[in-house]
């Protein structure tokens, strides 16, 4: 077994090595970058998915696709920029969450705690369907493992990730950077041949796309609002840089300052440039799925004249950076999850580093429950993408609130500015997340709005738990200490080596009493084992306790209250001689030690104490 891990995620890293396993801006935009970057390619899909097939617009929809990028890249700007402010402020990392603690108080955090949290298993399962879905839209024939295909690629990305944020970082860099050249390569020939070479509109010979794009129906405001709030979802993963800035190399803050930047610029341009190249290209898209292309495929196919070479790498650069981009949430939703259990409001196991200086407990956790939601939605984008923004905005909010109380709090050079940018930002951010939640209450906003309360709960019953563990354990001035009088008890199943141990062991801790005791299903049994007792001549008294009902962990609890009805100031130590064989053996054996320390783990003033002999 140790071999195989040692296989699987590499030898284990020392503690001191920690500083050389930070990350450039050259690894770290891959690392941190990929999720919002990848968001292009469905974004402007989930646009036209509303317009196309909710509101039944036809080709009336592609005249607000740019109008929404507009919107969108404004917003990017804004948020980008209150991001930035956070980085330098809070150099240690935990963006939206540490921010929110240290200017709005324990229960704004940890709203802005469960909802990044929330995003960010949500990015694993929308990110990793996206790719699927583009890989299946270049080989049709792979849709029905549409499900297995996304299990597959989170066990991978699993795997990756334990090996260590640097060793992962290069391993997705190729991808990721492959996809943005992909990208502004598609971007630049099809606008060209749009403006120069007059492209046309894809020609649809689809039945069932030819009667969406005759649709008649009007986008009203609400239908707007809905498309807008689809799109805005390419502002996810704007965050991710904030919350994880002590993974960067020296200066951290400047650092990772500068890799948001080169971010948000890809964003937005992208971003923007594929919806320009749609509004003229007209792709379609449908809530159904009936359309298995994707929109970036199809955009793709037009602009090079057919599934060519270059539509292929196209497609295969996009799988992978959607597949990559739950790398963002890798990297940060383990890292979030430490500095919440450091302070309490998460189990203390998440803040634990493994092997390999990662935080492999919050890694597994999220694979399992990204795996549940690939499950439970069928891994389709259209069904997972209304859970998503709730969480991302609502992060974006509560962060840039609380960079308003910092600026006003703190009052450096420059804070009336500072504070009017974030204050802007928060009242955009928080207007888009009731927009979310309102237009897409119906379609699965509500699972976020109604988690991210229940997640809080949680939190706050967790650190209640910590607290009173931490409160019943402080020594108090004066404290001593009861001395306390020592009973052993050996459980005796048998006269063997193993009992003969345990006894031996018994007697060196020089207990007040010493007790043999031996749980019998019936005097013939019972008999028995007394004759071979006093063959051994035996050095303590044996106890039996005839038990018909072949009972075994009652009887013994039994026992044990009556001696402390004796005398309540006992200590009791139970001495448990266990047999242990190899790995492939040890199931063989009747686990009834396991059975009785279970059962003694909440009993008061009692140790258990287990004699192994091995047995080669």
């Amino acid at each position: 077994m140790a071999m195989f891990k040692r296989f699987l995620i590499g030898k284990p890293i020392a503690s001191a090595e920690e500083h050389n396993q930070r990350i450039s801006k050259r690894v770290a935009l891959p690392v941190f970058a990929s999720d919002a970057i990848s968001s292009t390619a469905y974004a402007t899909q989930e646009i036209l998915v509303v317009f196309l097939s909710l509101a039944g617009a036809g080709v009336a929809a592609y005249s607000k696709l740019v109008p929404i990028a507009v919107i969108v890249v404004v917003l990017l700007a804004i948020v980008a920029f209150s991001y930035r402010q956070t980085i330098f402020a809070y150099p240690n990392g935990g963006g939206s969450y540490v921010v929110s603690k240290e200017n709005l108080g324990k229960y704004p955090a940890l709203v802005a705690g469960g909802s990044l949290l929330v995003d960010y298993i949500l990015t694993v399962a929308v990110s990793v369907a996206s790719g699927v879905a583009a890989i299946i839209s270049a080989f049709n024939g792979l849709a029905p493992y549409r499900v297995e295909i996304c299990i597959a690629a989170i066990v991978l990305m699993t795997v990756a990730n334990l090996r260590g944020v640097r060793e992962s970082g290069a391993l997705f860099a190729p991808p990721t950077y492959l996809y943005i050249a992909s990208l502004a390569l598609l971007i630049t020939v099809g606008l060209y041949r749009v403006y120069f070479q007059h492209l046309p509109p894809i020609d649809h010979s689809d039945p069932y796309v030819k009667e969406l794009l005759a649709g008649q129906g009007t986008i009203t405001l609400y239908f707007f609002l809905k498309g807008f709030a689809s799109g805005a979802v390419a502002l996810s993963g704007v965050e991710a840089v904030s919350n994880g800035v002590p993974a960067f190399k020296k200066p951290e803050s400047k650092t990772a300052a500068n890799t948001l930047v080169w971010m948000v610029s890809i964003l937005g341009v992208s971003f923007f440039g594929l919806s320009v190249l749609a509004h003229h290209l007209q792709p379609v898209a449908d809530e159904q799925g009936h359309i298995t292309d994707t929109v970036l495929a199809q955009l793709a196919e037009q602009v090079y004249g057919g599934r060519n070479a270059m539509f292929f790498i196209t497609q295969f650069a996009t799988f992978m950076v959607l597949i990559l981009a739950a790398n963002t949430a890798y990297a940060d939703f383990p890292r979030l999850s430490s500095i919440v259990a450091k302070d309490g409001f998460l189990p203390h196991q998440f803040a634990n580093r493994g092997d390999r200086l990662v935080f492999s407990n919050g890694i597994i956790f999220l694979a399992g429950l990204a795996i549940l939601l690939e499950i439970a939605f069928g891994g389709n984008v259209s069904k997972l993408i209304p859970l998503y923004a709730v969480g991302v905005f609502t992060g974006f909010t509560l962060s840039q609130t609380g960079m308003v109380v910092h600026h006003h709090r703190l009052r450096h050079p420059g804070w009336r500015w500072h504070m009017v940018v974030n204050g802007v930002g928060a009242v955009a951010t928080l207007t888009v997340t009731l927009i979310v939640v309102t237009v897409k209450f119906t379609s699965g906003a509500w699972v976020p709005a109604a988690i991210i309360p229940f997640l809080v709960l949680i939190f706050a019953t967790i650190h209640r738990h910590y607290e009173r563990v931490k409160k019943s354990v402080e020594i108090e001035p004066g404290f001593r200490p009861q001395r306390r009088t020592h009973c052993v008890v050996v459980l005796v199943n048998g006269v063997n080596k193993g009992v003969m141990e345990a006894v031996s062991y018994a007697r060196s801790l020089a207990p007040d009493k010493l007790i043999a005791l031996s749980v019998a299903q019936s005097q013939e049994d019972e008999a028995a084992l007394r004759d071979k007792w006093d063959s051994y001549d035996m050095p303590i008294e044996l106890n039996t306790i005839a038990s018909p009902y072949r009972e075994l962990t009652r009887p013994i609890l039994e026992f044990l209250d009556d001696l402390n009805a004796q005398d309540p100031d006992d200590i009791i130590t139970v001495v448990i001689p266990e047999f242990v064989t190899s790995l492939s053996t040890q199931w063989l054996h009747n686990q009834s030690g396991l059975a009785i320390k279970a059962r003694l783990l909440y009993r008061p003033h009692t140790v258990v104490t287990s004699v192994p002999v091995r047995v080669d």
